[in-house]
């Protein structure tokens, strides 16, 4: 790997591009603001996009660890890292003086965030880089702005999906061409701020690592009553599409994260969470489509799109804006 594309040279490098880069991704028990970070890894790169070097660590999150199938930690596993605040100056010292950059970073930067503030600490960053917004900004041909689609642009084989190591790896080899691609053109780098949080209110704890309990939780958390989403219907999901703000979304069955925290999750992210199946709802999820249940029954006598939690929870990770 040469340290500049031939097409790209320092002397033409944008001056007010940053001088550094930390390419982060974390694995966590959820996606709600209580969940807890369960992996980190970090890929230090120079500000020309070259690796300087990588970091990986475990994380104990001092509760059932959540979708395991998704990435692949359990509590055996997890019982005996490190807590959040005995890694927190390791992960500062990889993080101080660069931009963080990662694949829809509001999550990633809002789940560090939090642990730091839960640790009375502050992280060391100011700036973020979403590296599906900075696709968006060069207009990549991507059939979807997941990461193993913006991967495969540039040939970078994925070897572990959701494992942090892999992830940020990935992420690191796909972002240095986009890096170039940008200087190339002098575009402007889709940096936004990082306000860290300065304090932090707890709610009642779920049970520890290392304690096999139900991740069915229902009674650690108050309900309460939704307000009305603000955005306007946009129709229904389709396959291979990102969700989009509005959109009306049901939910059936059990799901391995608490019920209610999944809501949340999709209402924060602009979508309307509906209570039953209409002709309206955009989409159904269910780990269990055969269920004849009536939601079920009647998402499939409408033809509405019907996913699974897991696969839900990585759209929420890309939800495009409402129409203007």
């Amino acid at each position: 790997m040469t340290m500049l594309d031939d097409r790209t040279t320092a002397a033409t490098w944008p001056a007010a591009y940053p001088q550094g880069y930390a390419v982060v991704d974390v694995e966590t028990t959820g996606l709600a603001r209580d969940d807890r970070i369960v992996s980190a890894a970090v890929y230090r790169l120079d500000a020309q996009g070259n690796v300087e070097d990588h970091w990986y660590t475990l994380v104990n999150p001092e509760r059932d660890p959540g979708p395991v199938w998704i990435h692949g930690l359990t509590s055996d596993v997890l019982e005996d890292a490190p807590l959040f605040p005995e890694i927190a100056a390791e992960f500062s010292a990889r993080l101080d003086g660069r931009v963080l950059v990662a694949h829809n970073a509001i999550f990633d930067w809002q789940m560090i965030a939090r642990e730091y503030a839960r640790a009375e600490r502050t992280a060391p960053v100011r700036q973020r880089l979403c590296t599906i917004a900075l696709s968006k900004e060069l207009s990549l041909p991507l059939p979807n702005h997941k990461l193993e689609s913006l991967a495969a642009h540039y040939g970078v084989v994925q070897q572990r999906a959701h494992n942090a190591l892999d992830d940020a790896r990935v992420l690191a080899e796909a972002f240095r061409p986009s890096l170039h691609t940008a200087a190339e053109r002098n575009v402007r780098l889709p940096l936004l701020e990082c306000r860290p949080l300065t304090e932090w209110v707890s709610t009642p704890a779920a049970p520890r690592i290392g304690y096999q309990a139900s991740y069915h939780a229902n009674s650690w958390r108050p309900s309460r009553k939704r307000p009305p989403c603000p955005h306007p219907n946009p129709g229904r999901y389709e396959t291979d599409k990102p969700l989009k703000q509005g959109m009306r979304v049901a939910f059936s069955g059990d799901t391995s994260i608490d019920r209610e925290l999944l809501e949340d999750r999709a209402v924060e992210a602009g979508l309307h969470v509906a209570t039953s199946v209409s002709r309206l709802t955009s989409l159904l999820v269910t780990n269990d489509p055969d269920a004849a249940t009536s939601k079920t029954v009647k998402a499939k006598s409408f033809g509405t799109p019907i996913v699974d939690e897991a696969a839900f929870t990585q759209l929420l990770r890309d939800v495009a804006p409402a129409d203007g």
